[in-house]
């Protein structure tokens, strides 16, 4: 069965084609990153606007690529959680599709489909990194973590995939760990988005005694917190009080970050975004086995932007290794927001015959699945 993803949840505009659930057969990603760096951070009118002029050449160019729209035999979109207003363009155009061509649809929970990345061909395992590992066994710790989630979920499989059930056991109170990159990366002037631009700068070289500056460490928030739950706000604020404390923030609104990063030291800002990005992988890493051991559980899936983060993956994989504990991955391109997860998520509904319009696009419950937000 192939079907026909679609995901406009907050600055992507993406589709793809994908086949029994697994194999990707197209993929097809507009990204906004230039529409919103000037902002510093996602604008939900100007990613809506964007939508509206990308869904209809990428959802195109994605049929095109697997064959055409004879070949496709379902639609899935993301319902939510998300910017509605951004939401709404790709759930419009799904019904549209449905509605036209006599498609089955159904309405995918966000953060269903990213656990369901791991399904795609291509999740990883370990000792080979990157690179088709297969699938986690059930039940499963997945973890979320993402510009918008950090949350912990025991995944029990029932009959399989068809019966996927997800148990909360922890979540962000405050920022997630992505929302915590990108804001830390404004402080330093880096940009946005700040977390590929954290992550190279904090593995660009290491830090040796001679640099002149002391050493440096930011709290781990909630790391003895017997919860499985996440903060990562106050280590935003650690840094800027940093910041403060070396002249480097200051409050003025005649100086940009970028011309605050620009006086700098390199060094100095190397070692502050390595700290930071070392805070967050050690709280996140420690708090993802806990809910393993806790739930007695020997595979751990990785989902979510943050996933990419190259310090997150290592961390996670060696410490899984000598535990006995299989860490999946999804390839990089599969840990950002995409549509090929979001069709993978809905094919096991799809394969049942879909489900009514009504139910399909309801942003108060999802059908199929279980799983709180």
């Amino acid at each position: 069965m192939r079907v026909l993803g679609i995901e406009t949840s907050c600055d992507e505009t993406a589709a793809a084609v994908v086949e029994d659930g697994n194999h990707v057969l197209s993929k097809v990603v507009a990204v906004q990153f230039d529409v919103h760096a000037p902002f510093g951070g996602v604008v939900p009118e100007l990613a809506a606007r964007s939508h509206v002029e990308r869904i209809h050449p990428t959802v195109q160019e994605a049929v095109s690529q697997a064959g055409g729209w004879d070949s496709i035999d379902g639609v899935a979109v993301t319902r939510g959680p998300g910017l509605l207003v951004a939401l709404l363009v790709g759930l419009q155009a799904a019904k549209g599709i449905a509605l036209a061509r006599t498609l089955p649809l159904v309405g995918v929970h966000h953060l269903a489909g990213h656990v369901a990345s791991v399904f795609i061909e291509g999740a990883t395992l370990p000792p080979d990194g990157l690179g088709g590992g297969r699938p986690p066994d059930f039940p499963f710790v997945a973890m979320v973590v993402s510009g918008g989630h950090t949350h912990l979920y025991r995944v029990d499989g029932g009959n399989g995939r068809e019966a996927m059930r997800y148990r909360l056991l922890g979540a962000t109170r405050d920022d997630a760990a992505g929302e915590a990159y990108d804001k830390v990366a404004s402080l330093l002037g880096l940009g946005f988005p700040g977390g590929p631009r954290i992550d190279l700068l904090a593995t660009e070289g290491e830090a040796g005694p001679d640099d002149g500056y002391p050493a440096l460490r930011f709290p781990r928030p909630m790391l003895d917190d017997p919860s499985l739950d996440f903060s990562f706000s106050g280590l935003k604020t650690a840094v800027m009080l940093h910041l403060k404390s070396i002249g480097a923030y200051d409050d003025d609104p005649a100086k940009s970050p970028l011309e605050r990063a620009r006086e700098m030291p390199p060094a100095k800002l190397r070692r502050i975004c390595r700290e930071f990005q070392q805070a967050v992988v050690d709280v996140v890493t420690e708090k993802a086995f806990r809910a393993v051991h806790q739930e007695g559980v020997r595979d751990l899936a990785v989902v979510g932007g943050v996933a990419a983060n190259g310090s997150l993956r290592n961390a996670l994989i060696q410490r899984g290794e000598p535990e006995g504990i299989r860490t999946h991955v999804p390839a990089l391109e599969y840990c950002t927001d995409n549509a090929a997860m979001i069709a993978a998520a809905g094919y096991p509904i799809l394969r049942e015959g879909g489900l009514s319009l009504k139910d399909a696009l309801s942003m108060d419950a999802d059908p199929g699945w279980e799983l709180d937000s």
